[in-house]
C-alpha cells in the first residue's frame, strides 16, 4: 500500500497549492480540509487516477472520497 499512497501523493501534489501540506500528509489526511485542495481539484485527480489505473470511479465512490486513505482503499477495490 505504500506505493499507491506515493503515488496518490503525487497525483494530489500536481494540484496543491501548498505542496509542503501534502508532502508531509499521511493516510487519514483529509484531501480538501487537511491539505486544502478546492474540490473542483478533487475532480481534475480522480480523472488522473482514473487514468493512471484504467479505472472508472463512479459518483457514489467519489463522494466517499474525503482522505488519502479512501482513495486508497477505492483504487484497490477497483483494480483486483
Amino acid at each position: 500500500m505504500n506505493k499507491l499512497f506515493d503515488e496518490i501523493k503525487e497525483i494530489i501534489r500536481k494540484y496543491a497549492f501548498d505542496k509542503l501540506l501534502v508532502d508531509n500528509a499521511n493516510e487519514n489526511s483529509r484531501i480538501i480540509a487537511d491539505l486544502r485542495i478546492n474540490s473542483a481539484r478533487v475532480v481534475d485527480i480522480v480523472l488522473d487516477i482514473e487514468e493512471k489505473y484504467n479505472i472508472e470511479i463512479d459518483d457514489k465512490s467519489l463522494e466517499k472520497i474525503i482522505t488519502i486513505k479512501d482513495a486508497i482503499d477505492i483504487i484497490s477495490s477497483k483494480i483486483k
